[in-house]
Parts: structure tokens; sequence; C-alpha cells
């Protein structure tokens, strides 16, 4: 008789067009290339036509540009080498690499997550995994390439089926990637391209990394409950007991303990030099003539810089201890190499800076936000349905294209400058943005990391495939987007500022 075919749920069919769709796409960097070529496309298109719209903030006309003018085609070409050079994410993001590349070579992070875990009492280990899983995406890639196996071996310590551990690790640095204790890498980034973004509508706007602290942090608390309640209540009892052998759980030896804590002092020990440079009534971090910690101060001037070297003190003194710098050519070629893994993101820089430039030359951006804000006011769909809605396009477009720096390149501005018309402070719009940006990232087939997982818990489930990956991290996903939109519902009603220099509203 023959088998009978297993029949599909509709989310696994839904999931297998959207990674078959996905697969379909171009990498990034084409991905930039082509939109380029629209924009240039679209700057004849609308110039013909004489496209035009009103500035609802001074009543002067925005005129489309015809980039594929005389005139337009000298400016591109002209002006490719500055248009990269002046890209602002740029500067910022290899600055930090600096410091987390090191501080990754030398084997420090994966030693601090491991004494971490080591230390805490049983009853709080699961959530002392996930609170690692948060913090660790300031680490950029360490947190999803190092925390899931380890975690895996915890929880077969505690008796628990390991996959679980792997999935729960990789829905608390993924799923919950935009949610910290911690400014980095993250953070500059998403600046960066809110500030090009706000520029459209106003050239005098600049961005601060720091300008969603308030609620990213706020939000690392509710996100490990969330993520805490769904592996209790759904993932680790839906995946069973395990009955496979032990796996040998190496221990942090008592070199690397000795190593780890002298870094962490002398982490501790900059920390400690930063905060008085910043209270003391005179502190050289704070702003000279208005004594502002904040507002156009030397402390957020230099936080990129303050945080490279907050991780590559830290690297260093690891690193020297365990000796495995090799002496000056090894330290090098160290930061070298953690240098290196950021070459496809800078041919990604070039042809982005280019698309902005050429999004920003047309005026097609101002003329789309101006048109965009008229229909949602005409609709009335301003507030919390405009605030869920975005952040739902967010989420799905996350399952698409898996790069955060891609996305927001494409959507800032489109996006921001549409906020801004509407009142809404760039701030808001990019904590909107990034909601939507992390809650899909364990489900999105697009995540470079999603075979990675797959291979770890292989070891446990050699027949483990795609689908039950997906339907265990689906929960996760779901609760960390419900739960996140209500938390910034309630954040909004309240008129809390998302972070220093973030308000909801523009100012008046």
């Amino acid at each position: 008789m023959a088998e009978s075919k297993e029949k599909k749920s509709f989310a696994q069919r839904f999931l297998d067009a959207v990674e078959k769709l996905g697969n379909k796409l171009p990498d990034p960097i084409v991905l930039f290339m082509i939109i380029a070529g629209l924009i240039l496309l679209a700057s004849w298109i609308a110039g013909m036509f004489g496209l035009s719209a009103k500035n609802p903030t001074d009543g002067e006309t925005i005129e489309a540009v015809n980039l594929l003018s005389g005139d337009g085609i000298v400016m591109i070409i002209t002006e490719a080498i500055n248009n990269f050079g002046a890209f602002p994410p740029l500067a910022m993001v290899l600055v930090v690499m600096i410091g987390i590349g090191l501080a990754e070579k030398t084997g420090y992070f994966e030693a601090l997550m491991k004494r971490s875990l080591e230390i805490t009492p049983n009853a709080l280990i699961i959530p002392m995994v996930i609170l690692v899983g948060i913090i660790s995406n300031v680490a950029g890639d360490a947190g999803p390439v190092i925390l899931p196996p380890i975690a895996a071996m915890i929880f077969i310590r505690l008796g628990l089926n390991p996959i679980g551990g792997i999935f729960m690790a990789y829905a608390s640095t993924n799923g919950a990637f935009s949610a910290n204790f911690i400014l980095g890498m993250t953070d500059a980034l998403a600046a960066g391209f809110t500030e090009s973004g706000a520029k459209l509508v106003d050239p005098e706007y600049t961005a601060n990394i720091a300008m969603n602290y308030y609620f990213i942090a706020a939000s690392s608390i509710v996100l490990l409950v969330v993520i805490y309640i769904v592996a209790k209540k759904i993932s680790i009892p839906r995946l069973g007991k395990y009955d496979g052998p032990p796996v040998d759980e190496e221990p942090i030896s008592s070199e690397e303990k000795r190593a780890l804590l002298w870094a962490n002092l002398s982490a501790l020990a900059f920390i400690v030099i930063i905060i008085i440079a910043t209270v003391l009534p005179n502190g050289i971090l704070r702003n000279a003539e208005t004594g502002s910690i904040l507002q156009e101060s030397p402390l957020m001037d230099s936080a990129v810089f303050l945080i490279t070297i907050l991780f590559f003190i830290p690297g260093l003194v690891y690193g020297a201890l365990m000796k495995n710098l090799d002496g000056t050519r090894g330290f090098a070629k160290m930061l070298g190499d953690s240098m290196s893994s950021m070459g496809q993101y800078i041919v990604l820089v070039f042809f982005a800076a280019q698309m902005l430039a050429y999004f920003e030359w047309s005026n097609l951006g101002p003329i789309i936000a101006i048109y965009g804000s008229d229909l949602l006011t005409s609709i009335n769909m301003t507030g919390i349905p405009l605030f869920v809605g975005f952040i739902i396009i967010v989420a799905l477009i996350n399952l698409l294209i898996g790069s955060a720096s891609a996305k927001w390149a494409i959507l800032a501005p489109v996006f921001v400058p549409m906020f801004m018309y509407l009142g809404y402070d760039p701030a808001f719009t990019q904590m909107l943005y990034r909601i939507g940006d992390s809650t899909t990232n364990p489900i999105a087939p697009m995540m470079p990391f999603l075979p990675l997982i797959i291979m770890y818990a292989q070891r446990y489930q050699k027949d483990i495939k795609m689908g039950t990956v997906i339907a265990n991290l689906l929960p996760y996903s779901i609760a960390l987007l419900v739960v996140w939109i209500i938390f910034i519902i309630i954040w909004y009603l309240l008129g809390i500022p998302v972070g220093p220099n973030g308000p909801i509203y523009l100012p008046e």
C-alpha cells in the first residue's frame, strides 16, 4: 500500500512559499544596483511629467529632478567617490568593528558567555541564557554563532532537550536583536541611515546612536520575560526529553578565568573613567558651554569610539594573558581578520550610498513622503494604526531581505520623511522599524545563521529539517511581535522619549 503523503499545515506551506520567493531575490549588493537603476529611470519619468509636491513645512514647491539629463549624469560620475566616503554608517561601523573584532578573535566574548552561565544557579540559568543572548547582539554576529551550542550543553546539564536550548538562544540573539542594555554597532548603523533619511526634510538634523536607548533597555527586560514564557510553556515541552548520549562540556579553565577576570576589570576601569569624566561638574565629556551630558557633548559625539575602546581593552587584555596574540604580527593579523569580514559590507555600502544619493538628488523621497503623508492623513491612518501597520510591513519584508542595513537603507528615505511630515521624530520612526526588523529574524529564511542553527540541531537529531526548526521558532517570533507592539503603544501613550534626544514628536 502506498504511503500517504503528510499533509502540510497552512503555516508550513506559507513558509515554504516565502523561502522559495526569498531565494529568487538577488544578493543585496545586486539589489542595490537594481534599485539605483530604477531610481534613475523613475527620476527621468518624474522629470518628464513635471512631478512636484508642496512642502507643508515652508510652502515651497519640490520638483522632481531628471538624473538622466546631461547635468545629472555629470553629477553621478563626479560625486560617486564623495557619496561613498561621506556615507554616515560606514566609518561608525568600521571603527566599532575594530574593538568587537579583537574581543571576538581573542576568545574574550566566548569566555565571557561561558563563565556567565557557569556561575549562575540552576533556577536562573534559562533566564541567564536569554539575557546573554539579548546582550550578545552588541557583538554583531558573535551571539548567534557562539551561544546556541553553549546553550545546548547547558540544557543537557539541566536534563532538558538540547535542541530547545539552541532554538531559545537563537530566538534571544536574533528575535530580540534591537533590545539591549549596551549600545553597539546596530545602534550606530540604524542611526546613520535614519540621519540620511531625515536630512531629506531637515538638512540640519543629526542623529545620535543613543536616541533609542531608553526603549531598547526597557525592552530587554520585557522580551526576556516573553522568551522565557514561550520556552517554558511551548518550546521545551513540545520537544520532549532528550534520549541521546551526554555531550562533553569543557569547563572554562583556571587560566581562562584569570584572564577573564582581569579583562573584565580593565573594562570596568574604563567605564569608571568615562563616568568620572562625565558626572563631574567640569567633566571633559560634558558640553563645555552648557554643561549638558547629552546635547552636543563630547560624550555623545565620541560614543562610537568609546564603545570601540570598551570592547578593545578587555579583548586585548584577555588575548595578552592567554598568550594568543602571537606578538605584534599576530595582534595586527587579528585586527585585519576582524576587518576582512566587513569586505562585503563595504561593497554593499558603495552601492547603497549611490542609491541614497540618487534618491536625494531626484527629490523623489520628499515628494513620495508628502503624497504618502497626505494619503495617510486623508484616510485617518495616523497614530497607533499607522505604527502597527508600519511594524507589520517591516516584519514581512524582513522575511525576504535578511540584511537590516539593506532594508533600512531602502525604507528610511521614504518612511522617515513621511513620519516627519506627520509630526513624528526620526528616533521614534527608527524604533518602530527596529521592532519589525527584529521580531521575524528567527524565522527568516534569508538570515545567514539559519543553516548554522539547523547544523547545530542535527548534532542531536540527525533527521531534523527546516520545517521543525521554523515550527519551533515561530512561537517566539509571534510572541515577540505581539508583545513588542503592545509595549511600544503603551510607551507612546505615556509620551516617554525613546532615548536621549529621541522624543516621540518633532519639537515645535
